[in-house]
């Protein structure tokens, strides 16, 4: 925090001790009345918000105040906010359920963008002639863990344009993601392509035909890019790109997907360890941080500055940490997933869970012909009735997707260039 010069007097020592107590207390004390006076602000946005606009200045209030309130020492103001963002989630979760399905009617000019129109409003207009363009995607990136992110990119780029955008339903990977590259809703994915489409009770792998999907995008647009697509696993995938990166930027367009977010929000599931040193969000926002920092992508953004490259940030879905469990019941085909159940035998109570009992309205594939999606909202995840209280346990303050919160379903899709 200091440091002092030889030959150190007992003032000295005193004074700095001083001047590092005093500088967190005023931290404190001014984080505490800045956000005192904002409060209200944001209780009316909750209250009033009507529509994805305003629904994304009020999540980006409430992400700011959390962190700012982390330098702070009163645990009291964290716990306020907290309040606020469960009441925000409440009231979030109703408005998704009032307007979504409504968003997915194409002449529908007030929906925003979604999973599946995204490349079409964000992503295709930025690709220029004879200039190459990174969509680099991460898998799983919270917009709170995106401005960490962001932090560390000061001095190498700045932001031209960032915006939220929004999950389809479920928010997770085989479906959001699928929708990105495709350009497709899931049942339209499985009409057009049905060997690409995978059901939530097949053991294959969900994610195998992102590259082949978006190919087929683009020739259905009649856009003739010269791209690249990438799926980066582990550091020496990573590091092999670094390698080719001038055969990359002869391309026009190159998508990056990188999946440790992902695993990590996995593993701190399935192992203790993990679960420790991600205990809380700030927690698992720094190990975020400190993986990007230490990455092979880290080192990527560096030598895209270098070679002016202009890059897209953005990721499928969020996710939220779990906290009450909400019991149903399924028979064995039921998908497996904490925040989304689909199948054909499903017993809830509907008060619960946002219900989608005709899958054809919200584009969702059925497995067969009773087939239905529930949602858990909030902080919900939903348990089978079986083994109810040592799976609720074992599974309550996991990271986890596929239902309905601000975490999980605003996204961060931003356009940034090189720093002058």
């Amino acid at each position: 925090a200091d440091y002092l010069i030889k030959p150190v007097k007992p003032n000295q020592i005193l004074l700095a001790i001083k001047k590092i107590l005093d500088q967190k207390r005023l931290i404190t004390e001014k984080t505490t009345t800045d956000y005192r006076q904002e409060f209200n602000t944001i209780a009316s946005l909750i209250s009033s918000a009507v529509n994805f606009d305003d629904w994304s200045d009020l999540y980006r209030k409430i992400i700011f105040w959390e962190t700012e309130l982390e330098k702070s020492t009163d645990p009291g103001m964290n716990e306020i906010l907290k309040m606020q963002e469960n009441e925000a989630n409440l009231a979030f979760s109703k408005f998704i359920s009032k307007n979504y399905l409504s968003w997915l009617d194409p002449s529908n000019r007030d929906a925003p963008v979604l999973s599946h129109t995204l490349c079409n409003k964000k992503i295709f207009p930025r690709i220029a002639d004879n200039r190459s363009l990174f969509f680099i995607l991460i898998d799983n990136l919270r917009f709170d863990h995106w401005k960490a992110v962001l932090n560390e990119l000061s001095g190498l780029y700045r932001v031209l344009e960032e915006d939220l955008y929004l999950s389809i339903l479920p928010t997770a990977t085989q479906y959001s993601r699928n929708a990105i590259f495709s350009g497709l809703m899931p049942s339209q994915i499985a009409e057009l392509y049905p060997k690409m489409w995978i059901n939530d009770d097949d053991e294959e792998g969900k994610n195998l035909y992102e590259e082949e999907l978006f190919r087929n995008q683009l020739s259905r647009k009649g856009l003739k890019y010269k791209w690249s697509y990438t799926k980066v696993g582990s550091g020496q995938e990573g590091k092999k790109i670094n390698d080719h990166i001038k055969q990359l930027l002869e391309n026009d367009v190159n998508i990056l997907v990188y999946n440790f977010v992902d695993i990590l929000s996995h593993a701190r599931t399935e192992i203790g360890l993990i679960r420790d040193l991600a205990e809380d969000e700030p927690a698992y926002k720094s190990l975020v941080r400190s993986w990007f920092v230490h990455s092979s992508l880290f080192d990527l953004l560096k030598l895209l500055a270098s070679y002016r490259v202009k890059v897209i940030f953005s990721t499928d879905h969020g996710t939220i940490r779990v906290q009450n469990p909400v019991k149903i019941v399924g028979d064995k085909k039921t998908s497996p997933n904490l925040r989304y159940k689909t199948g054909r035998n499903l017993d809830y109570n509907p008060n619960e869970v946002f219900e989608i009992k005709n899958p054809e309205k919200a584009f969702l594939p059925k497995s067969n012909i009773s087939s239905r999606y529930i949602f858990a909202t909030n902080k919900d995840f939903l348990i089978y009735q079986n083994n109810f209280n040592q799976y609720a346990s074992y599974y309550k303050n996991t990271f986890q997707h596929g239902g309905i919160s601000m975490q999980e379903m605003m996204l961060p899709v931003a356009f940034l260039e090189p720093s002058d």
